[in-house]
């Protein structure tokens, strides 16, 4: 547990409020403040403020723990130990519609709040309970890609950081009326996941793949989720991205740049042969129509090529004596 708060203030209700209410608030909260519909910095302070919004639902929702809290106020769990029952990983149909209400109401709530993993199996006829399938949670994650290798395609192995369901939990940040403390009822945890991916042919920044059944595995029968995989483009020493286009750094030999000539490039559609023009400077860029990264719409953007001279680093010996002997022209005079 976190350090002692208002349950009543952080649920929103009053302290007569009854069961119903004190419920109905929990699942409007989480469902606002849950980590998974927050990004970037948001999603730090959504996951402290879950967990705190599950902290005051335990306490509230369980009777006797809520006489000792209004009891008690701040040292109501004196002498109180908190250990989860041994058969966490299980919850029969009647505990689930306790917990979270009949499949018209809550389980609604539930299945967007956690990508829908549970799935009802009751086998046999009218009157038989059974054990949930559990279809496996969805796994989140982004992979970071400089642009050369995106560019590169083909089938190639990462690991990348991403967010799965907590297996103490299975997702619901909750094991039967107690917060989770592997989580810290937020339901997911942070692991390493190894993907075997071919690199698509419209490849961008932000691309949202999904790559079925790389999740995690089900239970009691239930099938694997999914991994939903965000692709980041970073820059490299080849190329970068500059106001969303992509801009290939091309090398060229000053001769090339005075006398002109093509220069095959390799761009977002293969590999292109670039028209230099008669005496480039370096830093010009050239335009190269349709050949950037795809737009998301069934096109692509434009891919900037950004001139840059330099010397080849293995230069014949009569390379060396033409340039020593244009270096010997060379008055000191201003550019």
């Amino acid at each position: 547990m976190v350090k002692f708060q208002d349950y009543y203030e952080v649920l929103g209700v009053a302290r007569d409020a009854d069961e119903a209410a004190v419920k109905k608030a929990y699942r409007k909260l989480a469902l606002k403040w849950h980590p998974d519909r927050h990004q970037g910095d948001a999603r730090e302070a959504a996951e402290a403020r879950f967990k705190r919004i599950s902290e005051a639902y335990e306490v509230l929702s369980d009777p006797e723990k809520r006489k000792k809290y209004d009891r008690f106020g701040e040292h109501w769990q004196q002498g109180q130990e908190f250990e989860p029952a041994p058969d966490q990983r299980e919850m029969t149909h009647e505990q689930f519609e306790a917990m979270f209400g009949s499949s018209g109401g809550f389980s609604d709530f539930f299945q967007e709040l956690f990508g829908g993993r549970v799935r009802r199996d009751f086998g046999g006829g009218p009157g038989r309970h059974g054990r949930y399938r559990y279809r496996g949670a969805d796994v989140r994650a982004e992979l970071h890609l400089p642009i050369s290798q995106a560019l590169l395609g083909g089938k190639q192995s990462f690991e990348v950081p991403a967010q799965a369901s907590c297996p103490s939990c299975g997702g619901t940040g909750f094991l039967e009326q107690h917060v989770c403390p592997a989580c810290g009822g937020v339901g997911r945890v942070h692991k390493l996941q190894r993907v075997e991916l071919r690199i698509p042919a419209d490849v961008r920044d932000g691309l949202r793949l999904r790559l079925r059944g790389l999740g995690e595995p089900g239970e009691g029968g239930g099938e694997p989720g999914d991994l939903h995989l965000v692709l980041r483009l970073e820059d490299d020493e080849a190329y970068r991205l500059v106001e969303g286009e992509l801009e290939a750094r091309v090398t060229l030999t000053p001769w090339l740049a005075f006398a002109g000539g093509k220069l095959d490039v390799r761009t977002a559609r293969g590999v292109v042969a670039l028209t230099i023009p008669a005496g480039a400077r370096s830093g010009r860029r050239l335009r190269l129509r349709g050949q950037g990264l795809a737009d998301g719409q069934g096109g692509h953007g434009d891919c900037i090529a950004r001139l840059e001279l330099d010397l080849p680093a293995a230069l014949s010996e009569r390379q060396r004596e033409l340039l020593r002997a244009l270096a010997a022209t060379d008055t000191g005079g201003t550019a």
